[in-house]
């Protein structure tokens, strides 16, 4: 049978757990614990190997968590590249599905948007500022499609450093000519980035659909 054609089914698994998730991993919570009862299932219905990523993940975010900054920006974008990139079609039979860090995880693949947010919720529930982080939805010249990274402001004005799928290396935006920033956003804003490196706040992040989606599948996951 193919793998693709186990995914939705494992999705459906996933989510129909959700109300029991003793997970803290929140646009607004400061901290990472995943619940016992999470992690037995995740062993019963994903085997061994998926329960020893959640596993390797909330050691590398108690390992890390009072680490200055450029190391947990190493480390953790390193941790999520292991993951194989595919498709949300392939992967959950979507278009555009954007899946949280344990599903990323719990199924060991996704595609740029899963690994920015899971890179920006790990982050973040380590101390970084939440102001200091943005993910970045940009066109990949060289790839000449769609693409989205992680940004990590040192200072509001700062050529941020960007942490990528596509390479290990986190340099920052000015050296990554092979990208061209759209727009960005976090949990508090909404950016359009003009010419010039420049950027105009135009809302709040609530105002993507599949942002809104994510957070409110987070929340549940509380209840």
């Amino acid at each position: 049978m193919e793998t693709a054609a186990l995914i939705p089914r494992s999705r459906c698994s996933l989510l129909s757990l959700l109300p029991i998730l003793l997970m803290v991993t929140t646009l607004t919570v400061a901290a990472l614990e995943l619940g016992e009862r999470l992690m037995d299932y995740v062993r019963s219905e994903f085997g061994d190997a998926a329960h020893g990523r959640l596993e390797t993940w909330q050691n590398l975010h108690n390992m890390a968590a009072n680490a200055p900054v450029d190391r947990q920006l190493r480390l953790v974008n390193s941790f999520f590249n292991r993951a194989r990139f595919v498709s949300d079609i392939e992967h959950w039979g979507e278009e555009d599905y954007w899946a949280t860090p344990v599903e990323l995880l719990t199924t060991n693949g996704g595609d740029c948007e899963d690994f920015s947010i899971a890179k920006y919720l790990t982050l973040k529930s380590m101390g970084v500022p939440d102001e200091q982080l943005r993910i970045v939805y940009v066109k990949a010249l060289e790839l000449n499609q769609a693409h989205m990274v992680l940004a990590w402001y040192p200072e509001p004005d700062a050529d941020p450093l960007i942490l990528d799928n596509l390479i290990n290396d986190i340099k920052p935006a000015s050296q990554r000519t092979d990208l061209e920033p759209v727009y960005s956003f976090n949990g508090d804003g909404l950016w359009l980035n003009r010419s010039g490196d420049s950027s105009q706040r135009i809302g709040n992040a609530e105002g993507l659909s599949h942002w809104k989606d994510l957070n409110s599948r987070l929340i549940d996951s509380l209840r």
